[in-house]
């Protein structure tokens, strides 16, 4: 996996963050997701390096190989506003003051609060298979807390690192194998998923994601913040994107001042399972 591409561990302030990165040309950040790491976009960032991007793909902090912060009592310290500020000094260390944004799962929840937080820093936004958190929760119905039940499972005290801890495995492993991943991207993942202290960090971005995260997209909506730079959404075709939200665009169009976007075929892993498609869409929006 990422042949060329250097890998470094980089001191970002509260936590070192492990992340890879090659190219010449305008810089892209690739935000991965739960329970990735960063080499989840390891079929995606070289193709980005051969349309003539610089691509930083981190491991956010608490996930992969990257630092755990000291768990506060409000989980703010796996809010998407600290994630978010990580990277933006993360870039800055590597030369970019400015540079485009994609994020994927959890991951577009960190793009969109960089977006917002740091409004002259992100150049342009992509965001996967998510809509805001908010949103999310306002529309929560029946069929989502079915479909979506580790949103608020991974919320509780203690109980969701018991139950992980058990069988790692049997728990992350159902839609995770390697002839779909890759075998070295799958090590990695089996990696995080049986580290203790991996595993409690994910979970925290999900308990932040019910508190403080959730707060703040709602103070953004009742200030009148927007992403101002132009803003892709891509959804998968075999996700749930539509069968939640209908048209998912529609829940966009308040975040963002200059919104496109369209399905993709592909489940809900698309860096994975579609990276020629994927990276066809992100050449060009990004370029």
């Amino acid at each position: 996996m990422f042949d060329g591409f250097t890998d470094e561990r980089v001191d970002v302030g509260e936590v070192e963050l492990r992340v890879r990165h090659a190219g010449q040309g305008p810089p892209v950040l690739l935000i991965h997701g739960h329970p990735r790491t960063g080499s989840t976009w390891h079929r995606v960032a070289p193709r980005l390096v051969d349309c003539g991007f610089t691509v930083v793909c981190p491991d956010l902090r608490g996930y992969g190989r990257s630092g755990k912060a000291k768990i506060l009592p409000d989980h703010s310290q796996q809010s998407k506003r600290a994630v978010a500020g990580d990277l933006v000094r993360l870039m800055d260390v590597l030369g970019h003051p400015t540079f485009a944004a994609v994020g994927h799962d959890r991951g577009c929840y960190v793009a969109l609060r960089l977006a917002l937080d740091h409004p002259d820093v992100a150049s342009r936004l992509v965001v996967l298979d998510g809509v805001p958190i908010s949103e999310a929760l306002a529309r929560c119905d029946a069929r989502f807390a079915h479909d979506w039940y580790h949103w608020f499972f991974f919320a509780q005290p203690d109980k969701p690192e018991r139950a992980i801890a058990v069988d790692p495995d049997a728990w992350y492993g159902s839609k995770a194998q390697p002839q779909s991943m890759g075998a070295e991207n799958y090590e990695e993942f089996r990696e995080a998923i049986h580290n203790p202290a991996t595993v409690r960090a994910m979970l925290e971005d999900y308990r932040a994601g019910l508190g403080v995260d959730r707060e703040h997209e709602e103070a953004d909506r009742r200030a009148g913040r927007t992403v101002r730079c132009p803003t892709l959404f891509l959804w998968s075709t075999r996700d749930d994107m539509e069968d939640l939200y209908g048209d998912p665009l529609a829940v966009w169009r308040p975040w963002a001042d200059d919104l496109r976007g369209r399905p993709i075929e592909s489940g809900h892993h698309v860096a994975e399972e579609n990276p020629d498609d994927l990276t066809a869409a992100l050449h060009g929006f990004l370029a």
